[in-house]
């Protein structure tokens, strides 16, 4: 995991290297040498994404990492994390499921994750390989899945969203901000394994290859509390959600 200190709060993120491992490495170097202090948030953009970066007034050299890396969009199935299905279709994949815990989709011998809520990618210019981690979005609306296999995605937030899904909006072209003002200071971004042990916050994830997931995700597709007239016995993939609490 790495962590974003902001100054409302902490934002946990974690990495996914089962999918983008380049990435994932690289956005560990950059956070390890200081990179992205100083950054800010720089576009919050209404039911889609907040995005953070260094501005083009607040420039940084990149020593240790890489400023740009060949894209991660997909991965082929051999070697992949654990892939679980759901039983229900999708409309952008053959079918869908979940790869190491991240909401994910293939067809025939290629695997990428999906564009959920809180799931975290690489911003990048036309080229696909224009992105590395130096810039990064979260998804803090429905499920852009139109993005799938267009952008690296590199995680998801595991705690913190609500300190990201309030930005206020951008009100220039995209949500980006017009102005130094409008932008949230990035105080930190740092590496949890790299904290005192005192400063670690532990978090456990329920499997998604269990059979207790199994379970969540049949209750979640036919809800049978008496509120619901209609209980629809399918569900979204960016729908189901993954429990994450404290570690005791």
């Amino acid at each position: 995991m790495v962590y974003m200190d902001l100054p409302s709060g902490r934002v946990l993120i974690e990495l996914a290297p089962g999918h983008a491992p380049n990435h994932a490495a690289n956005i560990r170097a950059l956070a390890r040498e200081g990179y992205y202090d100083g950054a800010a948030i720089v576009r919050a953009q209404e039911n889609y994404v907040v995005q953070w970066g260094r501005p083009e007034d607040s420039p940084r050299p990149i020593r240790t990492g890489r400023a740009t890396l060949p894209a991660e969009f997909d991965r082929d199935r051999s070697g992949a994390p654990t892939f679980t299905p759901i039983p229900d279709s999708d409309t952008y994949a053959s079918e869908v499921g979940f790869s190491a815990g991240f909401p994910a989709a293939r067809d025939g011998q290629r695997v990428w994750l999906a564009h959920c809520y809180g799931m975290v990618g690489a911003g990048r210019d036309l080229a696909p390989d224009s992105g590395g981690g130096a810039e990064l979005y979260v998804v803090i609306g429905q499920a852009p899945r139109h993005l799938d296999r267009n952008v690296t995605l590199v995680g998801r937030v595991l705690q913190g969203m609500e300190l990201l899904s309030i930005m206020k909006r951008g009100t220039g072209d995209l949500g980006f901000y017009k102005t130094p003002a409008e932008r949230t200071p990035i105080q930190h971004i740092g590496v949890v394994a790299d904290l005192p042990e005192g400063q670690r916050v532990r978090l456990e994830a329920l499997r998604t290859d269990s059979p207790t997931f199994r379970a969540l995700v049949d209750s979640r597709r036919t809800r049978r509390e008496s509120w619901f007239v209609r209980p629809t016995g399918h569900i979204n993939v960016c729908n189901v959600p993954l429990p994450v609490r404290a570690r005791r």
